[in-house]
């Protein structure tokens, strides 16, 4: 409980310029839809493969993925390649020293990632990534300079490049592609939208279901609404 409160203590102290994008610079629209269990899957994969070498969802079980189709056969299939059981948490196997030496800082827990940052911001950087000689990693974003994760996607999207135009004595800066990846640009977007997608998820795995009973919770407390007043009139109909 106490770690929990610490957690929560310093993401909301943290420095109100991380979380936003840079000056005049648009984010883009995540398609997020966490009905979508298909996509959700896609994007649970994703996260495994990519990114919970660094990053963990402490605050997430595997077997939780059966609110989005998997059984626990599919979850240890699909899903678990440490010989984890299905019940664990979604642990990094990252030592917190080695973590805060290769990278300068230790890599966040992303359980709540997309509450905090936002789901356009995470689509929009993980698809901002540009070669950059001058920084440890050799990768910088666009909208978050200096990053210390390095682009673990490249493989997947290719490479970019900075490019800065004058444009009426205003630098604006775009990426241009220049080492196609595996993925064409659309594919590496509907990729990124399934991992994100499935990191808003993670951040509220009840969240449809507590929709659902919101609306009948709604139609009961209507219902209740119409029958109170029903009943005030006929209390008061001999007096009026």
């Amino acid at each position: 409980m106490m770690k929990l409160r610490t957690f929560l203590f310093i993401l909301c102290m943290a420095p109100l310029s991380v979380f936003s994008a840079p000056a005049g610079m648009e984010l883009d629209e995540a398609p997020i839809d966490t009905t979508d269990n298909a996509s959700l899957q896609r994007g649970a994969e994703s996260f495994v493969n990519y990114c919970l070498t660094c990053h963990a969802a402490s605050y997430m079980r595997y077997n939780r993925h059966r609110d989005i189709g998997l059984n626990e056969p599919a979850v240890l299939e699909r899903l678990v390649y440490t010989g984890q059981k299905a019940g664990d948490l979604m642990l990094t196997a990252m030592d917190k020293k080695e973590g805060e030496e290769w990278f300068g800082v230790l890599p966040p827990d992303l359980s709540v990632i997309a509450r905090s940052r936002g789901a356009d911001w995470l689509y929009t950087y993980l698809r901002a990534f540009y070669r950059d000689s001058t920084t440890v990693p050799g990768w910088n974003n666009l909208l978050f300079d200096r990053a210390a994760m390095p682009h673990v996607l490249y493989e997947l999207q290719g490479e970019q490049k900075l490019v800065v135009e004058t444009v009426g004595g205003e630098e604006i800066e775009s990426l241009e592609l220049v080492k196609p990846g595996k993925m064409t640009v659309s594919e590496y977007d509907h990729y990124v939208a399934d991992l994100v997608n499935y990191l808003v998820y993670l951040g509220e795995p009840h969240a449809n279901e507590r929709k659902r009973i919101g609306i009948y919770v709604l139609l009961f407390l209507f219902g209740m609404l119409a029958l109170t007043i029903a009943l005030k009139r006929e209390y008061w109909r001999d007096i009026h």
